[in-house]
């Protein structure tokens, strides 16, 4: 394990932490949380019908001692839970609604999460982005401050750790948006053990060029500034001026960013999914997320391509998130 993930162990380890997993039928999930409950790390559980959860665990040759396991459909607490959800969607749900959607495993598990008989929920092997993502929106919902969600991913090289936001889920970020995943980022990165040094990207340095598209993450530096006055944090910067100590001398030699840029806020969603994915194929740079930020519980999102190392470490940041 890459000492970034031995950090995040560490944190969670021994603090009894529940993590949801929606998707209890699924191989990868059964093995990760198996794995996850033997080394005694958190207590996963498990959403499904009992019998097909354990039936298919026992085919792996996997205990799930360690796992809890509930099922929607046998819930004891169903009646306690959709009170809380029409209540929480406040005249957009009546009871028998709730009782038809909370036998969906995510809208189940976001409740347990929301009810705080867990402390956060990994979903998204079996299931869309949007079938994660929206629960969480309609019942967590962003913490106070925060307009919206947004995914950032933890690129890993060696020894080299940086943080590049949103690659997930925000099309067309305004100055606000900018700026509020500004701030949330940086929070993530400390969870990883990296003191946030952030760049906001454009295709203009400090005034380079001028267009509506600059100035728009121009004033997004304005905003983080006041939303967060000791967050080391500056641009506009091209990459090169943002990374590259020699470069950054030129361009920007009197920002408080000297090319040691380790949190970069991408200007859109179609410049920072390809800007990780070149770094993640082109400099073979391992890509850890989309981990969501900016909600008041930690939900968080699979590749339906992940595999169970995936499962397990997306486990450790979301109850890392937690504490």
């Amino acid at each position: 394990m890459s000492d970034l993930f031995q950090t995040v162990k560490n944190a969670v380890e021994g603090k009894n932490i529940k993590i949801v997993f929606p998707e209890g039928t699924d191989e990868r999930i059964l093995s990760a949380t198996n794995r996850l409950a033997e080394e005694g790390i958190l207590t996963p559980i498990l959403i499904g019908n009992e019998t097909e959860i354990k039936n298919k665990a026992a085919e792996k040759g996997l205990g799930l001692n360690g796992v809890e396991i509930l099922d929607p459909a046998n819930y004891e607490e169903q009646d306690e839970m959709v009170r809380a959800f029409v209540e929480r969607r406040k005249g957009k749900a009546t009871e028998e609604g709730a009782k038809k959607i909370l036998m969906d495993e995510n809208y189940f598990g976001t409740m347990l999460v929301y009810m705080e008989k867990a402390a956060g929920l990994v979903s998204g092997a079996a299931h869309s982005t949007a079938d994660t993502v929206r629960p969480a929106l309609q019942i967590i919902k962003t913490k106070q401050g925060v307009k919206k969600t947004s995914g950032v991913f933890i690129m890993v090289r060696a020894e080299e750790k940086y943080v590049f936001a949103d690659c997930a889920i925000n099309i067309s970020p305004d100055s606000q948006d900018l700026a509020e995943i500004a701030v949330e980022s940086a929070k993530t990165a400390s969870l990883f053990g990296i003191v946030p040094r952030v760049a906001m990207l454009s295709f203009s340095t400090k005034g380079s060029a001028k267009s509506p598209e600059t100035e728009r993450v121009v004033e997004a530096v304005r905003i983080a500034k006041e939303l967060d006055s000791n967050l080391v944090l500056d641009g506009e910067f091209q990459f090169d001026a943002a990374f590259v100590p020699s470069v950054a001398a030129k361009k920007a030699p009197d920002s408080v960013l000297k090319g040691d840029a380790n949190v970069f806020i991408f200007p859109s969603l179609e410049a920072g999914n390809i800007g990780y994915k070149i770094a993640q194929r082109l400099g073979n740079f391992e890509a850890i997320g989309p981990i969501l930020q900016g909600l008041n519980k930690p939900v968080n999102d699979l590749s339906r391509g992940c595999n169970e190392e995936d499962v397990y470490k997306l486990a450790l940041i979301t109850a890392a998130q937690s504490l």
